[in-house]
């Protein structure tokens, strides 16, 4: 693959230091047919907009194709691209956190990187920034995916928002521009079973809706499956609602109105109609297979909630970094916790109670001693 050179001619350091850093994070599973073209696409329109610097981090979940090799060229080729390489696939939603983690920018834009999200769009949520807006998220106008896709999403965006203690946009996904004061909230956020679309509504600030056609895959299959679309949807029910837990009680009330209406009617039928045999075997055996079917599912749903408490509690890392290419790349932490950002002077507001330099999710692990790496601006 040819890469162009995007190496601009040397600018003031004072220039430079005026102009805000816009960040692009892009997830990359087997996307060797659209690394190429996403990034001659983006070259174009960011040459085009030189009022801002760019730094482009691909976030390589474990590919299986050519990907890492197109993005080493990349990053060979381009001083603005830094490649990710984690250890194995994490899934899109621990990907994507990566890149928030690495993000250096004043503003921060997540996109896929099969061109289903236009490039061109991004800088319509850079525009709506301008104006004032912490999140600018993508919202589909159209989408050019299958029946089946557009049928299961309307029907799981309808529950969520009948169910979610939050209001999550509905025909979004996580296409959209966050401030740099947003992600530093979703940074501290380290739950292992993420939502980030729903983590970006619980974290609140100025929001708005950008409308967009989202376009067809330009190639390769999707990285999300049947299998992969069921366990996004449950993490996104049971990490913002706790509709299935109040379910369970309302099924055990429903079950003990039905018990008593049974004891009444066998009491009425014993005393005022003896002659009538009531079905015994065939009713016994319905209602216990009934009984100990909804016991399971009673029982799923609580273990659910309960594996995703362990599950944090281990302290396990989100991701583990195999391999830094590009900016900063010696710095990085191969793996252990996700990589701290340390923080420059005083370029980046501190939050209260937390040690300079160091995130609030691993601030437990600095007060016992342990010195964590990071990424000097």
């Amino acid at each position: 693959m040819t890469v162009p050179s995007t190496h601009a001619p040397g600018a003031a350091v004072e220039t430079q230091r005026e102009r805000k850093l816009v960040s692009y994070i892009f997830p990359i599973y087997n996307e060797a047919g659209n690394i190429p073209l996403l990034h001659r696409t983006l070259s174009d329109l960011l040459a085009a907009h030189p009022e801002y610097d760019y730094e482009l981090i691909f976030v390589n979940d474990g590919s299986r194709d050519r990907s890492l090799e197109l993005l080493h060229e990349l990053a060979a080729a381009d001083e603005r691209v830094v490649v990710l390489d984690l250890s194995r696939n994490f899934g899109h939603q621990l990907a994507v956190t990566a890149g928030l983690d690495a993000a250096r920018g004043d503003a921060v834009i997540i996109m896929d990187s099969d061109l289903q999200d236009p490039p061109s769009v991004s800088f319509e949520l850079l525009a709506a920034w301008e104006a004032g807006n912490d999140v600018v998220y993508a919202q589909r106008r159209s989408r050019k995916d299958t029946l089946f896709k557009r049928l299961t999403a309307d029907v799981y965006y309808r529950l969520l928002h009948s169910v979610a203690d939050i209001d999550i946009p509905r025909n979004t996904g996580d296409f959209r521009l966050m401030d740099r004061a947003v992600v530093d909230q979703l940074v501290s956020m380290r739950e292992h079973n993420r939502f980030l679309r729903g983590m970006v509504s619980f974290a609140g600030f100025r929001q708005v809706a950008v409308p967009f056609d989202r376009d067809e895959r330009h190639s390769g299959v999707t990285g999300y499956p049947l299998k992969k679309m069921i366990k996004f949807a449950a993490d996104g029910i049971m990490s913002f609602s706790a509709a299935p837990l109040q379910l369970i009680a309302r099924i055990g009330y429903l079950f003990a109105a039905l018990a008593f209406l049974g004891i009444v009617y066998a009491i009425v039928m014993k005393f005022f109609f003896p002659e009538v045999t009531i079905p015994g075997w065939t009713f016994i055996v319905i209602s216990i297979l009934l009984i100990g079917g909804v016991q399971t599912i009673m029982l799923g749903i609580l273990g659910s909630y309960i594996g995703r408490i362990y599950t944090d509690v281990q302290g396990r890392p989100l991701y583990i970094v195999r391999e830094v290419v590009g900016r900063g790349a010696g710095q990085w932490p191969r793996t252990g916790s996700a990589p701290a950002r340390l923080q420059a002077g005083a370029e980046r507001p501190v939050q209260p109670g937390v040690q300079p330099g160091v995130q609030p999710g691993i601030q437990q692990g600095v007060q016992q001693g342990a010195q964590p790496a990071g990424l000097r601006r």
